[in-house]
């Protein structure tokens, strides 16, 4: 019996055990990795190497000296020089011949309103005196100028009178014929520019008027107009006291080759004429053209420096033009300008410009009656070519639409 009881213990005692180490084994194999190990933080850092040490070099890797190192080779610069900036090129303008005949569609846009407006009037039934008045209104109103208005008026009432019957034809014909005795067809409208005879000096152009007329443009232009004449063509730039005159003049001739003597900004004008002439006399040109300042007129020391550069000029020889150039929609301010100028400078020609710009073509009967002087060219646009020899033929066949 005890036999039995000591067996049963001992087998119990046994059974336990190996649940023991069944139940370690599981815990053993669901345990987590052991955690690495942390850094000693007492252990010392390793030390930075100081300026000038250096550094070193693995064994297993021999010292290379700094011309062994393979370093990029820089390619060598080559500085080019820039371009040099091509020379203008050089326009051909077109002949002068028959300018004012192509400009004549954009000439009558703007004057019709006289001729017509003439025309209308005169076609009437019955010409009563308050007719008239209108005719002698749409007269002024164009810029005639009251002494032209009153003698035009004069001759139209007489020859109606006479007329008798008034065909819309014998009205046309008999308004061109008045308005073109008032336009004095007789003139000489040529620009000299012979200068002394033989060709011994160019001939000499003084343009002058006040700022905003279009002075600087015009003697532009007028170089396009005697380089399509075949003149050789020399520039004075002699308006000193507008800013970038010189340059604008300057641009112009480059366009046609013509050359631009000029000089400092706020230069002496009379000495930049005088270069200017000495220069064309020995260079052999033609013509040359001198661009003035253009002052206001009512300054009278600024126009007495006007009559300088005249004066210094004509010591190399004689000006064979001075061209006074008007703004055709001033009215008759411009014939107080024309006055003025008229008393400094012997005026011998007129250019009226944008006068495509205005209904007031009259200006052309009054500025002439004021000065005594023909108007030589007018302006009819901003094109290059659009400065024109006046015709005056041509000019009141736009007037009246034929």
């Amino acid at each position: 019996m005890d036999i039995v009881i000591l067996a049963v213990v001992i087998a119990v005692v046994v059974i336990g055990a190996l649940g023991g180490l069944v139940v370690g084994s599981r815990k053993k194999k669901q345990l987590p990795p052991p955690l690495p190990s942390a850094p000693d933080i007492t252990a010392a850092p390793p030390t930075e190497p100081h300026v000038g040490d250096e550094a070193e070099t693995p064994r297993d890797e021999a010292r290379r000296t700094i011309e062994e190192v393979d370093l990029p080779v820089a390619e060598p610069v080559t500085e080019e020089e820039p371009p040099a900036p091509a020379a203008p090129e050089v326009e051909v303008p077109e002949p002068t011949a028959g300018r004012l005949v192509r400009l004549r569609t954009r000439l009558s846009r703007s004057q019709n309103a006289l001729g017509k407006g003439l025309l209308t009037l005169l076609s009437r039934e019955h010409l009563d005196e308050d007719t008239w008045e209108e005719i002698e209104d749409t007269l002024l109103t164009a810029d005639v100028g009251v002494q032209p208005t009153q003698e035009l008026v004069e001759r139209l009432r007489e020859r109606v009178r006479v007329l008798g019957t008034r065909t819309p034809e014998e009205l046309r014909a008999l308004l061109r014929e008045e308005l073109l005795a008032l336009l004095v067809p007789e003139f000489d409208r040529t620009v000299k520019t012979e200068g002394v005879a033989g060709g011994q000096t160019p001939g000499i152009v003084m343009v002058v008027g006040v700022n905003g007329t279009g002075k600087t443009t015009t003697t532009g232009k007028l170089a396009r107009v005697l380089v399509a004449d075949g003149k050789n063509v020399l520039l004075g730039a002699a308006d000193t006291f507008r800013a970038a005159a010189a340059d604008q003049l300057q641009t112009w001739g480059e366009r046609v080759g013509a050359r631009t003597v000029r000089g400092p900004e706020g230069g002496d004008p009379a000495s930049i004429a005088f270069d200017a002439v000495k220069e064309g006399i020995a260079a052999g040109a033609d013509v040359v053209l001198i661009d003035t300042a253009g002052r206001l007129h009512t300054k009278t020391g600024l126009m007495d420096e006007l009559g300088k550069v005249k004066r210094v000029v004509e010591k190399h020889a004689p000006l064979d033009e001075v061209l006074l150039v008007l703004d055709a929609t001033t009215g008759q301010n411009g014939l107080v300008q024309a006055r003025v100028f008229a008393e400094v400078v012997d005026i011998t020609g007129i250019v009226l410009t944008k006068l495509d710009g205005t209904a007031k073509g009259g200006i052309v009967v009054a500025v002439q009656r004021e000065l005594g002087v023909p108007v030589k060219l007018i302006g009819l646009g901003e094109g290059p070519d659009d400065l024109a020899p006046f015709e005056p033929e041509a000019f009141v066949d736009a007037l009246i639409g034929e």
